[in-house]
């Protein structure tokens, strides 16, 4: 563990991590702090889920349309006012409830689109912080494993802050956005930050046809995440276990935070080319879900649930490096916006997999669609291999992104 104490003393990185991972609690909030407001106020079960969905759907909308921004005028211009605005749609809902509808509606989708991209303005900034492509791979690796945090404490402070008032819940969701941006945007690196210049086109990122396979690679994987979330509610139903599912889902967390922290711990074995290493990776996640497909009892499930997360962390982190080689000069933080938003796609047609899948071939069947979507992430890696190896040209170039010599002080 000697590695995660030399990247953490590198100056700025502990405030710029943790300040992401404070200013992005509301990701792992938003949902069941909506749900539990809507009910709060007569609102039936439909209506609530529906309001969720719709946040979900709009904060993957808005991460590649703020990351542009942030590519265009530099971070600290982007982040502040994205984050304001966003708790200010909480703000919104917390006042006036589910009536008038439209209004709530409105809310919701205003504090879902202008979630500030964090996430994906942290990857664009290692290159400037650290020194080293193996610093890279376990800043990458600790990042992903560090996600699995956000939807273990988010939804507990949630309940929390719900005991007092569900508007409460969605004040302070807001209020922790606003906090954890003003901690990176206020840190010298975000400050500094500005991208290199860009082509004059719309397409963006999405010119490159890597990104595109990489993106679809990973609505795959967020298919089976999705999945994930709603079938062990469906396992937990079957086994009478109403303390099932939190389990399951935190056992899951577990096995990806693990996962994370040996990856990074070797650096993300950085001497491998990452699109060479990402088929093992996501054929490894892919057959982690093969043995839930079985539902076994509890005792024989927890540990099935737990190696189901190993190579989530991994995966993911091998796939921000390639990002790193495959975006297009200038779109850094939108090439990784869209990997956000990639992920929550899936997610959410994960779910509506998962729930037909339960209808046709009970608790089974909602589990097979997890692994569908690990194999979809990997025939597509397989199909695209060829673009995720960018010209030797591109590679000189985000090498280039290096600067071990002189790191932001």
């Amino acid at each position: 563990m000697l590695v995660y104490v030399r990247f953490l003393r590198a100056p700025h990185a502990a405030r710029l991590l943790g300040g992401t991972l404070l200013g992005r609690l509301p990701n792992g909030m938003a949902l069941l702090a909506i749900v539990l407001h809507v009910r709060a106020d007569g609102g039936d079960y439909p209506l609530a889920g529906t309001l969720a969905a719709v946040s979900g759907l709009a904060m993957a909308a808005g991460q590649p349309v703020l990351g542009r921004a942030m590519d265009a005028y530099g971070q600290a211009r982007v982040l502040p006012p994205a984050a304001v605005v966003s708790a200010a749609g909480y703000a919104v809902l917390a006042g006036v409830g589910v009536r008038p509808l439209p209004v709530a509606a409105a809310a919701v989708v205003v504090a879902g689109f202008a979630t500030p991209p964090l996430e994906a303005g942290l990857r664009a900034l290692w290159p400037d912080v650290l020194a080293g492509r193996a610093a890279l791979q376990t800043a990458y690796a600790l990042d992903a494993a560090a996600q699995q945090v956000l939807f273990t404490a988010g939804p507990l402070l949630v309940v929390a802050a719900a005991a007092l008032s569900t508007g409460v819940a969605l004040l302070l969701t807001g209020a922790l956005g606003i906090a954890g941006t003003l901690v990176v945007a206020c840190a010298r690196p975000s400050r500094r930050w500005r991208a290199a210049p860009r082509a004059a086109d719309w397409a963006g990122p999405l010119r490159s046809p890597g990104l595109r396979v990489l993106l679809l690679a990973l609505v795959g994987a967020g298919v089976a995440l999705g999945v994930y979330t709603v079938a062990v509610v469906a396992y937990a139903e079957r086994a009478g276990r109403d303390a099932a599912s939190g389990l399951l889902l935190a056992a899951m967390a577990g096995g990806a935070l693990l996962g994370g922290l040996v990856y990074g711990a070797r650096g993300g074995d950085a001497r491998r080319d990452p699109a060479a290493r990402l088929p093992w990776l996501l054929a490894a996640l892919a057959a982690g879900y093969v043995p839930l497909v079985w539902a076994p009892s509890f005792p024989l499930m927890l540990p099935c649930a737990l190696v189901s997360g190993v190579f989530l962390a991994p995966a993911l982190a091998c796939c921000f490096s390639l990002v790193d080689r495959l975006a297009p000069a200038g779109t850094v933080t939108e090439a990784f916006a869209w990997i956000v938003a990639a992920v929550g796609a899936g997610n959410s047609l994960g779910s509506f997999v998962s729930g037909y899948g339960e209808r046709l071939a009970g608790v089974p069947g909602a589990f097979a669609g997890a692994a569908g979507g690990g194999a979809l992430a990997l025939a597509t890696v397989l199909a695209g291999r060829r673009a995720l190896r960018p010209a030797p040209a591109a590679v000189r170039a985000a090498a280039d992104r290096f600067r071990p010599e002189s790191p932001v002080r």
